[in-house]
């Protein structure tokens, strides 16, 4: 057995928020994408282990790594993704900054400020929308809308998730001193329901959230192919409803995720947005060649 096989996954792309390598997306690049989904599962699976040492985990990483190098086979996650890399010549930065991030989750439990949680998220959440965005050989310039939309998704789950992280693994991804500016307290994560001070705190770490989104919203119409277009159109919104879902609930105690059939009538709407987009192309929209 490999090291990532004797962990079993949390979850599997079915369970995330937004569409991974769903019908909209090529299906010659479905399989590849998923590979490198199916990578991150298990670096994060390995990370958020609760019967393992902060030793084991750095170690079990190592392996992904070192399979993902050539340098093993043991890793079957990363044997993968090594496969798909060789197959479509491309580096494995991606995935090795992926592991850079899994690496701080076995030690880092909190965050300074929304600096350092980009910081996070530039290694946690913008490889991904690099890789598959390199996968279909999209121009590296429209990385500018890319990682601003991985960013926003990233925030979503840790707010989302903000209980729970710190219930279960005292981490806590919430800046802070966006904390101490509204009084808050990170043992207040624990409560059944957030604190005027708590809420507020929350409510703002959503609101600077909302402000990736105007950015991210160009990446549907700035790549060139129209699948993928239409795969981030339907993330984008999902993007948009979750933020404002945050903007206005609590996580603690209310219900910030959408129901199955809820995220699928919102992510169509948003792919059908940007289908009409596209077909009309307004002339204010850069194309990837303008993007600066």
């Amino acid at each position: 057995m490999t090291i990532a096989a004797r962990i079993d996954s949390s979850k599997t792309e079915h369970d995330e928020n937004f569409p991974v390598a769903s019908f909209l997306i090529a299906p010659r690049l479905r399989a590849p994408i998923l590979s490198f989904y199916r990578f991150a599962r298990a670096a994060d699976d390995i990370a958020d282990h609760p019967a393992l040492s902060e030793s084991d985990k750095l170690a079990r990483l190592d392996s992904l790594e070192q399979t993902l190098l050539g340098k093993s086979d043991k890793a079957k996650a990363a044997l993968l993704v090594r496969s798909v890399l060789a197959e479509h010549d491309l580096a494995p930065t991606h995935a090795l900054d992926l592991l850079t991030a899994f690496r701080a989750d076995v030690s880092k439990r909190r965050y300074a400020n929304w600096a350092e949680l980009m910081h996070y998220c530039r290694y946690s959440a913008m490889p991904v929308g690099r890789l598959v965005l390199d996968l279909h050989g999209e121009d590296r310039s429209i990385w500018a809308y890319s990682d601003p939309l991985c960013s926003a998704l990233q925030v979503i789950n840790h707010l989302q998730d903000c209980a729970k992280d710190y219930r279960a693994l005292d981490r806590v991804y919430v800046p802070l001193d966006a904390m101490r500016t509204y009084g808050a307290s990170v043992e207040e994560l624990g409560a059944a329901k957030s604190s005027p001070a708590l809420r507020a705190c929350l409510k703002s770490i959503a609101e600077r959230n909302a402000g990736l989104l105007p950015e991210a919203s160009k990446l549907p119409l700035a790549v060139k192919e129209t699948r993928l277009g239409l795969e981030t159109g339907a993330i984008v919104r999902l993007a948009q409803r979750l933020t404002a879902r945050l903007i206005t609930s609590d996580p603690l105690s209310e219900r910030v995720h959408l129901s199955k059939l809820a995220g699928l009538a919102n992510g169509m709407q948003g792919a059908a947005v940007t289908l009409v987009a596209r077909l009309t192309r307004r002339s204010d929209f850069p194309r990837a060649s303008q993007v600066q």
